[in-house]
């Protein structure tokens, strides 16, 4: 294997040919925004998978945050690549055809190829790609139980239970006390289904982040003086499907989409 010193070195492999496809308009662009890691190098249409493992990019000095988040998504895809998508289907609840797995996230399709890409007719945010892929990688198939429980009571849910009362919990509280209505309209945006009549909320809605991983979210209005109290519960499988650190950033990520559109249409 070598090694890719500097941007030159990363633009001699390239074709040269300029195309664009790459949203870089010339490849020595594209060399440069490689080697800084802002780029890809699977970026490059021409470039097979066999001739991407020839080279790695020596570029120590250019680490950041974003490029560290990069390095991992760029694992977690390496590691895909070696699932087999047609055995894999039936335990993910998705679909297979061609080199795509096809996987409801939230109502909406999200796919999933051989190489670990993520295209979807919707946006593609980072708060999807990761549990996704790790979904893909972690997910036993296990079915759910229909036995909801906190985050808190997951086997390794205490460590991120305080966090995720903070970022997720009590934003979205805010978000159902401040809109309530939209609350409700845009919980039916992400195909929720009304939870079992057990439980003794205004709103009670079944979410799936995932197929194998369901979201209860139960929201009590303020009545008599009493505050208004909301709650997100689990499926005690869902561990079994996704690792908790991924069970978090999709809940998160869904809690800022929500509050992102509160912003934009509550007014």
């Amino acid at each position: 294997m070598s090694q890719l010193n500097n941007a030159m070195d990363v633009f001699k492999i390239l074709p040269r040919t300029n195309c664009g496809r790459c949203h870089v308009p010339t490849c020595l662009a594209f060399a440069a925004a490689v080697f800084k890691g802002e780029k890809r190098l699977e970026g490059c249409p021409y470039l097979e998978r066999r001739d991407l493992e020839k080279h790695i990019i020596n570029n120590a000095d250019f680490r950041t945050p974003e490029r560290e988040r990069e390095r991992a998504l760029e694992r977690l895809r390496q590691r895909v690549a070696d699932v087999d998508f047609a055995s894999s289907a039936e335990r993910l609840g998705a679909s297979f055809s061609g080199d795509m797995l096809t996987i409801k996230c939230l109502g909406k399709d999200f796919s999933v190829d051989s190489r670990g890409n993520v295209v979807s007719d919707c946006h593609v945010h980072e708060w999807v790609t990761v549990p996704l892929l790790n979904y893909v990688l972690s997910c036993s198939g296990t079915a759910v139980s229909g036995n909801w429980v906190p985050l808190r009571e997951l086997k390794n849910g205490a460590t991120w239970s305080r966090l995720f009362g903070q970022r997720c919990e009590k934003p979205l509280k805010q978000v159902a006390d401040t809109y309530t209505d939209l609350f409700e309209t845009m919980i039916r945006i992400f195909s929720a289904r009304p939870a079992p009549k057990l439980f003794d909320s205004d709103i009670a809605v079944v979410l799936h982040p995932l197929p194998r991983v369901p979201m209860l979210i139960c929201y009590r209005k303020p009545d008599d003086g009493m505050e208004s109290t909301l709650n997100v519960f689990f499926d005690d499988t869902a561990e079994d499907n996704l690792v908790i650190d991924s069970l978090y950033t999709i809940s998160a990520g869904l809690v800022i989409m929500f509050e992102k559109i509160a912003l934009t249409h509550g007014k």
